[in-house]
């Protein structure tokens, strides 16, 4: 079974996170709204009405959002392109979209192992989680989304030390409270796994091979940082940071238009 597509289409979608997710102004979303309603700027062919003003009109939260081409899935395969217009339990939609956005996540994650550092355990779930992405709302909202999580999270971590075992010695940050602190220099091979690094400063520093599976960079300096061979870095983490042009991304992420200004 093929890979689903794994990074966010809206012109294959419905505009689903603009009408089944909750968000609030307090979260850089401009104002409150709850599950259900569409926001104020969804426009009636599913484009947005300010998609190229966000942050200047007071919505970097949508900037920073990705689905992991969870909506564009649930859109065409799971309801087969019947429009959220068209459905009458926006409800179980919203909670298929949840469903699918993780299953996504964590495929994006297991694709990444099996070119970093194959593994036939991570392929056997990898396929599951593949044919569970295909699956009716009923058979996804009925999945163990919880128990999933664990075992991928077991087969990351597995690779993690894998591709990271030369840097033996490297520095265990995982969950650690990094908030604000100045962490410029050499950080090849650390792990940074569920760090708290907001508004961090690790500006030009190497992070080759460092495991981000999980930090906050909400605001973090990332300017002249080599990324390239980092871990399980996406790209929601990359859109909520602060980089330039000298700033090295994996392959597959894309550089935030925001970056080059």
């Amino acid at each position: 079974m093929a890979t689903p597509a794994l990074s966010s289409d809206c012109a294959r979608c419905f505009g689903l996170c603009c009408v089944l997710l909750p968000f609030s102004a307090s979260d850089g979303f401009g104002v409150d709204k709850p599950s259900g309603r569409p926001c104020l700027n969804l426009l009636d062919d599913d484009g947005c009405r300010i998609h190229a003003t966000l942050r200047e009109d007071g919505w970097p939260g949508c900037t920073v959002f990705e689905c992991f081409g969870a909506g564009q899935q649930v859109s065409q395969v799971t309801y087969a392109g019947t429009s959220w217009r068209e459905q009458d339990n926006l409800a179980e939609m919203a909670a298929v979209l949840s469903v699918m956005r993780q299953l996504h996540e964590m495929l994006a994650h297991l694709v990444e192992v099996a070119r970093r550092s194959p593994d036939p355990a991570a392929d056997v779930v990898r396929a599951e989680i593949e044919a569970l992405t295909t699956a009716d709302p009923e058979t996804l909202l009925r999945a163990d989304v919880d128990a999933l999580h664990e075992q991928v999270g077991g087969l990351l971590a597995e690779a993690s030390a894998r591709v990271r075992r030369p840097w033996a010695r490297a520095r265990d940050r995982t969950r650690a409270d990094l908030a604000g602190r100045r962490l410029t220099g050499d950080h090849a091979g650390w792990s940074f796994r569920g760090a708290l690094l907001i508004r961090a400063n690790l500006r030009g520093a190497d992070l080759r091979e460092a495991d981000l599976l999980g930090a906050d960079l909400r605001d973090t300096d990332l300017r002249g940082c080599d990324l390239s061979t980092a871990l399980f870095l996406t790209q929601p983490q990359i859109n909520a940071a602060i980089g330039d042009a000298t700033t090295t991304l994996p392959d597959g992420l894309s550089r935030p238009a925001r970056w080059e200004s």
